[in-house]
């Protein structure tokens, strides 16, 4: 594997991929303006790719109690818990446009709990490192403590369903050796990219 290689397995050649893969990354590059990839990487298993797909848009693009900002502030945090470049890369920097905030990423990803965010978010995220550290030894208290910062139990349910998918993503980027596009570096870094 070379230095810009993006994954350690190959990667397969999009006009090579079923039909329904290559409208699912045309629609990416669409909006994007790239093909991000850890699509790309993960099609080397098509049929894992679709999983991780279905599961991905269903639990991101819900109506739920979260934010987008706060969905994409559970992934930053849990995946620098899980030292997973990629995810902390790619999702840091959709995170800095939703929060039209150019430093929030990096804040949230060094020590979230002296972040500019607010006391629910770092609630949120303290919930989160506990799924991600320490699943069995969430209990009631921790339940109390996200209904008093005004959290649903369906919203502590998708906190925890976000940070237990990206665990799964973490790791698989981990495991092949996954390299973030260089456009998520940059994106988001002024004002005038975040809006």
């Amino acid at each position: 594997m070379t230095s810009t290689a993006i994954s350690r397995f190959p990667v397969p050649e999009l006009s090579s991929l079923p039909d329904d893969l290559q409208q699912i990354m045309s629609g990416v590059q669409d909006k994007a303006g790239f093909i991000p990839n850890v699509f790309l990487t993960l099609a080397h298993r098509p049929d894992e790719l679709r999983a991780f797909w279905a599961y991905h848009e269903a639990l991101m693009r819900r109506d739920s109690g979260l934010s987008k900002a706060e969905c994409e502030m559970i992934v930053v945090a849990t995946s620098a818990e899980n030292n997973c470049l990629y995810c902390v890369v790619a999702h840091g920097a959709i995170l800095r446009i939703y929060e039209k905030s150019a430093q929030i990423s990096e804040q949230i990803a060094t020590n979230f709990r002296k972040a500019d965010i607010s006391d629910r978010q770092k609630a949120m995220l303290v919930f989160a490192e506990k799924v991600a550290l320490q699943s069995a030894k969430i209990d009631e208290t921790d339940f109390h403590i996200l209904h008093e910062h005004g959290f649903s139990d369906e919203d502590i349910w998708d906190i925890g369903a976000i940070t237990a998918l990206f665990a799964l993503s973490n790791r698989m980027a981990s495991l092949i050796s996954m390299r973030p596009n260089d456009e998520f570096f940059t994106m988001g870094r002024s004002f005038e990219d975040a809006k």
